[in-house]
């Protein structure tokens, strides 16, 4: 439809997908009554044949655009739009299939009972390089396709182009339009932010070859201004920023620079494309409804398809699908039971067999995309939280770095030992722990793996250790070694927080991130269900579990003879392997302070200078990952954490595996 310039939501748009799908069925039919004039009828035809040339005959009257007549129904289908169907060929071709496979099917009755549903088809989609497939409309107008040797780039759908050649907008135009929402992926002449002024603040070719090449994958321009990208030689010495400001997640490099917030959005938008077509140079508003999607397009889109368009649409080839369609209805954030209700009611009256509604944010993964829009916004409030965090912290914070002095744990430790299968292999993790709970060494061994790769294993998990004692933070080891692929892999028993891993080193670095890290989102289940005390006979027996509130004493000295590891405990939050004190959540002093609460530190926290830097990049992979679409899930088929919202399922980028249900 839009290649062919009609919206998803007209009347044209309804008559051409009508008409598609009732020469499709009645073509099925027709050659089903043909086969059965050679095989003979499907088992029980003779039995229902009364009742399946009845149906047979309320699909001709549909296909000839009848609106009345209809035998048996309770409630009539909506017809063929003949008079508003672009192609009257197809009109014409409809009728025609419907009056041979009702003649036909009279003589020879059909091999087939069903002949045709509507499937989710995204996947088939993906597989087949398509747009789009099936009755859903488009999801967006601009893509991310990854390349074979990594990385992604920009692309915009091929039925745009067509769209706006069929509309009469000459080449030149259409590549205004194209690049207004794919971007040119490049500052060299760019409005604000551009080379010339770069080189006005002391870039040189090197620092400016190495932005064009991250810019033309980036999702904004923010993210290419950064120490890795420009060295931080450069950035200290050069541009005179301080090590501290490269470290802060938060800090606005281009800002720093001197730009206003006016001059880097309108370069933003010539280097990474506005991901819609509103606003596009040239456009006529007129032909904005041909583009509208499923949802909002890019950052400033405001337009989406109605919940209307997505049943009134299904209901125009419902008359024309021997069974139901699965196809998601979305609905705003916003939208209420009545709402959902008015759906239902609403499809039921135009004869839907089927319907499946999708209001944004009722997955748990949704708040990923909320939270992101709210790190985009300029809110005053934020910042100013944000502003009071540092004085906060830095009550309570002394640095103290070790460097080049072996820590070594005490010869009598704590620790755990978990017993796991990894792809049929069983793996036996032990950790050592330093009187305050932060861990000190590990050790891995294999069950009949072999001598090679258990002893493998043995010496990796020594090297680990002595890193550890080194003051190499286990953020380092955990962001080097997850996700690492290779055999063993694949589903985890006897792990209630991983139930999945891509290797052997993948499952120890997660475990070890869960439990000594509070590294939830690496984990399968809810932080909640792992709790020490979540578990219980509960109220059923007669028998309650004793709230925190009311065992902090002996908490306290449980805590302090415990695994920390073992109890996968939040009162202790590693900072590096060289801290020596018992560290208090600088989280949780921030929390209790923006509740108005009164902050209590009894002890003191020291932290490792590459404890920042390693933050950082978490976040900007986090905030990477998210405009992606990625949900964080692993994909059942390939294990790869490429799975992206495909209406009410998930697709995954890498194999083109669903949840389920495409």
């Amino acid at each position: 439809l839009m290649a062919s310039g009609f919206s998803y939501d007209s009347s044209e748009g309804r008559a051409l997908c009508a008409a598609i799908t009732s020469v499709m069925t009645g073509v099925a039919y027709a050659t089903s009554a043909e086969m059965a004039g050679e095989l003979g009828p499907f088992p029980g035809f003779s039995d229902n044949r009364d009742a399946m040339l009845r149906v047979m005959r309320n699909h001709r009257r549909a296909a000839h655009g009848e609106n009345e007549g209809y035998e048996n129904l309770a409630t009539d289908p909506v017809p063929l739009d003949g008079a508003n169907c672009p192609d009257k060929r197809l009109v014409a071709a409809a009728a025609r299939a419907w009056d041979q496979a009702l003649k036909l099917g009279d003589i020879n009755g059909y091999r087939n009972a069903q002949a045709s549903v509507v499937a989710p088809t995204g996947t088939i989609g993906l597989v087949m390089d398509c747009d789009t497939t099936g009755i859903e409309p488009d999801f967006a107008l601009v893509k991310f396709k990854k390349l074979a040797g990594g990385g992604y780039f920009k692309i915009i759908n091929r039925s745009v182009p067509e769209a706006l050649k069929a509309l009469g907008y000459t080449p030149d135009q259409i590549l205004d339009i194209t690049n207004y929402a794919v971007g040119h992926g490049s500052l060299r002449d760019a409005p604000g932010v551009n080379h010339a002024r770069l080189r006005e603040k002391g870039f040189g070719e090197d620092q400016l070859d190495a932005l064009e090449h991250d810019l033309e994958s980036a999702f904004d321009i923010k993210f290419a201004f950064n120490k890795w990208t420009l060295g931080a030689d450069f950035c200290t010495d050069t541009l005179g920023i301080s090590v501290a400001q490269l470290d802060d997640a938060s800090f606005n490099f281009l800002e720093k620079l001197g730009f206003s917030d006016a001059e880097i959005k309108a370069s933003n938008l010539h280097c990474c494309g506005a991901m819609t077509l509103e606003g596009a140079p040239g456009l006529n508003e007129v032909h904005l409804p041909v583009f509208d999607c499923a949802n909002p397009c890019g950052q400033f889109g405001k337009r989406y398809l109605s919940v209307d368009s997505h049943i009134l649409m299904m209901a125009a080839a419902q008359p024309f699908i021997s069974g139901a369609i699965s196809k998601t209805v979305n609905m705003p954030s916003d939208a209420t039971v009545e709402d959902c209700k008015d759906a239902y009611v609403q499809s039921w009256k135009l004869g839907l067999k089927a319907n499946a509604l999708y209001r944004d944010g009722s997955k748990l993964s949704q708040p990923l995309q909320t939270q992101l829009i709210e790190d985009w916004k300029d809110d005053e409030e934020v910042d100013a939280v944000a502003a009071r965090r540092p004085q906060v912290i830095a009550e309570r914070i002394v640095e103290r770095i070790i460097a080049h002095e072996r820590n070594r744990l005490p010869q009598r430790r704590k620790g755990y030992t978990q017993k796991a299968v990894v792809g049929g292999h069983k793996v036996y993790l032990r950790t050592g722990e330093y009187d305050d709970g932060t861990i000190g060494e590990i050790f891995i061994d294999m069950h009949k793996e072999g001598a090679a790769f258990r002893s493998l294993m043995n010496n990796f998990a020594i090297a680990i250790s002595i890193g550890l004692q080194y003051g190499v933070p286990l953020e380092e080891y955990v962001d080097s070694f997850t996700f690492t692929r290779f055999e063993p892999s694949g589903i985890v028993a006897g792990n209630e927080a991983i139930k999945m891993a891509t290797s052997l080193l993948d499952y120890v670095f997660r475990e070890l991130a869960i439990s000594y890290l509070g590294r939830d989102d690496l984990a399968h289940a809810e932080a909640s269900d792992l709790a020490v005390d979540a578990i219980g006979r509960g109220t059923r027996d007669g028998v309650t579990n004793q709230g925190q509130d009311d065992t902090d004493e002996a908490l306290s000295a449980a805590m302090g003879l415990a695994s920390t590891g073992y109890v996968r405990s939040n009162l202790y939050v590693l900072k590096s392997a060289a801290v020596s004190k018992v560290t208090t959540s600088s989280t949780a002093l921030l929390r209790a302070g923006s509740e108005g609460g009164a902050i209590v530190a009894e002890t003191v926290t020291t932290a490792s200078a590459a404890q920042t830097g390693t933050r950082e990049k978490q976040v900007e992979r986090i905030v990477e990952a998210r405009v992606k679409g990625y949900e964080g899930d692993a994909c059942g088929e390939c294990g790869n954490f490429t799975l992206v919202r495909n209406g009410t399922c998930l697709k995954c980028n890498t194999c083109g595996g669903t949840s389920g249900c495409s």
